[in-house]
């Protein structure tokens, strides 16, 4: 069995630059369960980075820190770094660091259990609850407001302010793990929390946290979730292979997803909506059109490619986490073989690797050109993206696709190749 397959040269695939890391402290008790890093995330406008750093932690960093300390040049996230470089392990004791003048403060929040899920919700004042019948509210979020949503293990979700560190909202209705957690982009701050107890909850953070609706379908565990970049759907992954489309406008399941031979446990959107990656236990990476329930593209892990009994078991190749670049052309996978691909959709080999050990999560920055990983000690690794420019074809088909399905797109009267490449279906 190998991690490419026989047309591929391992020695010709291109490493991507790793740039720096973030430490955690070192104790006895390290050693034991709950010091991974479950889960790293960036803030929508780029000025926090955070992950869980195990031990109910949660590190929030300015991300323009982070960048000075690996020698980045913040201005463009150009990562023309001299030197891999690592935060100070005595900042990451605790508490508050008394940030420079003008910078945003970092914090370090106990959050009371194992950390799970995070995610970040930006606020947009003209987004109103809907609830429309209450007119008082505790919270007034305002046009720069900034939160963190937390899920730990107890099955609480806690809402803090990002740049105060002041716990805001406790959400209590899981009776298991909250595994993932995510937020509509659209600045309505209504935020989806996955859980083991087989449901996703939504909840109106702007109606003082109030649950909205309970979206049951899963037999099984929920690993994790994603909205559309215009909110209107979410998937939501988990085991027993299953891939679920839901109308966040009524609430509703729309499809299953049907094609991966174990647990799925990761999904991302692209950036302009036409595509869905996910990935399973079953080494693969399949990127949908999710609009017509047809696959794309399958990122293969092992080779040569697993029967559907092998991909259900047990092996070496697990597929993580996936992520998809902003600029709508690459994909990042962490799997259990030690190593972080970068994939351009494109290509079915991938574009650059790099090593990372017992990786669990990865996320891109906003601005695409670095990558995070967290792995299973609490520490998070950085690495430059294969970056290069987008060609005037792709910056359409992504303006178009923003806008249209694949359905409105093949109704177009335009010649069949233009249609197939704004359908992706050339990939």
């Amino acid at each position: 069995m190998a991690s490419f397959p026989d047309s591929v040269n391992e020695n010709d695939i291109g490493k991507a630059k790793f740039i720096g890391e973030l430490l955690v402290p070192v104790a006895p008790f390290d050693q034991k369960s709950g010091r991974e890093a479950w889960t790293v995330a960036f803030a929508p406008n780029g000025s926090y980075f955070a992950w869980s750093q195990g031990h109910r932690i949660v590190r929030l960093i300015p991300w323009t820190k982070c960048l000075n300390s690996f020698s980045v040049d913040h201005g463009e996230e150009d990562t023309n770094a001299l030197s891999p470089r690592h935060l100070s392990r005595q900042s990451s004791n605790g508490g508050q660091v008394v940030p420079a003048a003008g910078q945003p403060p970092e914090h370090t929040i106990d959050c009371g259990d194992i950390v799970w899920g995070l995610a970040f919700g930006s606020s947009v004042p003209e987004k109103h609850s809907r609830c429309v019948n209450i007119e008082w509210h505790r919270f007034k979020f305002g046009q720069d407001q900034l939160l963190l949503a937390t899920g730990l293990n107890n099955g609480r979700i806690k809402i803090w302010d990002v740049y105060t560190g002041k716990l805001l909202l406790n959400l209590m209705d899981h009776t298991d793990v909250v595994r993932d957690l995510t937020f509509a982009p659209d600045g309505s701050l209504m935020l989806v929390s996955a859980s083991r107890d087989k449901t996703l909850r939504v909840w109106d953070l702007k109606d003082d946290g109030n649950m909205v609706k309970v979206l049951r379908g899963h037999q099984n565990w929920v690993y994790c979730s994603s909205f559309s970049p215009d909110s209107s759907i979410l998937c939501s992954v988990g085991a027993g292979k299953s891939v679920f489309l839901w109308n966040m406008d009524k609430f509703t399941l729309i499809r299953k997803l049907e094609g991966h031979h174990h647990d799925v446990v990761s999904c991302e959107f692209s950036p302009d909506g036409a595509l869905l990656a996910t990935a399973s236990y079953d080494t693969r990476v399949i990127v949908w059109d999710h609009h017509k329930a047809t696959i794309l593209l399958e990122l293969g892990h092992l080779f040569p490619p697993p029967s559907p009994i092998f991909a259900g078991g047990a092996n070496d190749r697990w597929v993580r986490s996936v992520s998809f670049c902003p600029d709508g052309r690459h994909i990042a996978s962490v799997t259990d073989d030690r190593l972080v691909r970068f994939w351009s959709i494109e290509e079915r080999a991938p574009l650059a690797i790099a090593s990372v050990s017992n990786g669990l999560c990865c996320a891109f920055s906003a601005q695409g050109s670095v990558l995070a990983a967290g792995t299973r000690d609490g520490s998070v690794h950085f690495w430059e993206c294969p970056r290069s420019i987008a060609s005037l074809q792709h910056m359409c088909r992504m303006a178009l696709r923003r806008v249209m399905s694949t359905q409105q797109v093949e109704a177009l009267a335009i010649p069949a190749l233009l249609c197939d490449y704004l359908t992706y279906k050339v990939i």
